[in-house]
């Protein structure tokens, strides 16, 4: 997610020196000097030498978030506390947490007490800058904190604030949703070979199938039971492949894998 979020900054026109990259791995740190050939990439937290290499800067419209030091902490939840002892020693402010499942007073904990955190849940269509993520508020963020979270977030696609007892859902939802999309997409082109279609004819229209819906759910403002009603032709084929989907307990399904989701996300917290 943190590679994610990078990539979106730099197609939403940050400045490659705005931006440090910390990662201890020597294989992954060179995977991603690939990725990003502009951006700086440390090995350690202390290898940042000053307060210009660690700041982040964020603009929306003529709004413009005062120059700090802040960190986004995108890493798995195993190593979180390391990495906020870490932050903790270099004089960071500000810490946006983007890991799924560390609760607010646990992050506040690993860091100074006059530290601001605001824990977030993103998604990786934030590399394409469409990309959709949850903040809440630590108990020392200010207004000025959850406006550069939402301008850092804001960047590479919607944000909403939302009480932390709410992020679980959110993470089951929308942090785990595009790889349920994603499966969903798998399966139609599967089965449009089943029934005769090239593989990459398949896959050309699932794949603009799955875009086009969506930006016309979008676009259009309407209900997604509405554009599903306008597209079902009684006795047509629409409403022949809709009856097994809703035989098949799609719905249920889905539910449930939100659900599962929301309950790993509240395990990881414990």
């Amino acid at each position: 997610m943190g590679g994610a979020l990078v990539h979106g900054l730099l197609a939403a026109r940050w400045l490659a020196t705005d931006i440090v990259v910390v990662e201890p791995s020597d294989v992954r740190r060179s995977e991603l000097a690939e990725e990003f050939p502009e951006v700086e990439l440390l090995a350690h937290v202390s290898d940042v030498g000053s307060a210009e290499a660690a700041t982040a800067k964020a603009g929306v419209g003529e709004t413009h978030v005062a120059e700090t030091r802040a960190a986004v902490v995108a890493v798995k939840p195993s190593v979180g506390e390391a990495a906020c002892r870490a932050l903790s020693k270099v004089g960071v402010a500000r810490v946006l947490s983007i890991m799924a499942g560390v609760p607010l007073d646990r992050l506040e904990s690993w860091l100074p007490s006059a530290t601001a955190v605001v824990r977030a849940m993103p998604n990786t269509p934030a590399t394409v800058g469409a990309g959709v993520s949850a903040i809440a508020a630590g108990s020392r963020a200010t207004e000025p904190d959850l406006a550069w979270a939402e301008g850092l977030l804001g960047a590479v696609g919607e944000v909403v604030r939302l009480p932390e007892t709410s992020l679980d859902a959110v993470t089951g939802l929308s942090g785990s949703g595009p790889a349920y999309v994603f499966l969903v997409v798998e399966a139609l082109i599967e089965a449009g070979m089943a029934v005769g279609l090239a593989p990459e004819v398949s896959r050309l229209l699932a794949t603009q199938t799955l875009a086009g819906a969506a930006r016309l759910l979008v676009e259009s403002g309407e209900a997604p039971e509405r554009l599903r009603e306008a597209v079902t032709s009684p006795g047509g084929t629409t409403e022949a492949g809709l009856r097994v989907l809703e035989d098949r307990g799609v719905r249920v399904a889905i539910t449930a894998a939100v659900a599962a989701a929301t309950e790993r996300s509240r395990q990881l917290a414990r």
